[in-house]
């Protein structure tokens, strides 16, 4: 599978996708969308980062993201396409998945 496969969004895919993803905020100039995570300490951060990464390492499509304490912010863009492609959507879902299913909700 070459580099090619990954395909950027179209503008009307972009909008139905953050439809899905209030929390997510679109920087069209970048190409790329974020999201910060607050949590009730540095050790439930890190927690969230390790899931994080182990997924994003299975998927081979890494966040760019900074941590300060119990603060995580993260932007996905994929490099490949020059913009946002099904992978960032994708990884946003599950960080909002991850997140929400440590604050115990749902």
């Amino acid at each position: 599978m070459g580099m090619s496969m990954i395909r950027k969004l179209e503008p009307e895919q972009v909008r139905d996708a953050l439809a899905s993803l209030p929390q997510w905020v679109h920087d069209e100039q970048r190409g790329a969308i974020r999201r910060d995570f607050v949590f009730a300490d540095f050790g439930a951060a890190f927690a969230f980062m390790t899931r994080i990464a182990l997924a994003a390492e299975r998927a081979d499509h890494h966040p760019e993201w900074f941590n300060v304490y119990n603060r995580v912010e993260m932007t996905l863009s994929t490099h490949d396409c020059q913009g946002l492609s099904q992978r960032d959507i994708d990884m946003a879902q599950l960080a909002d998945r991850s997140f929400a299913a440590m604050q115990g909700v749902r």
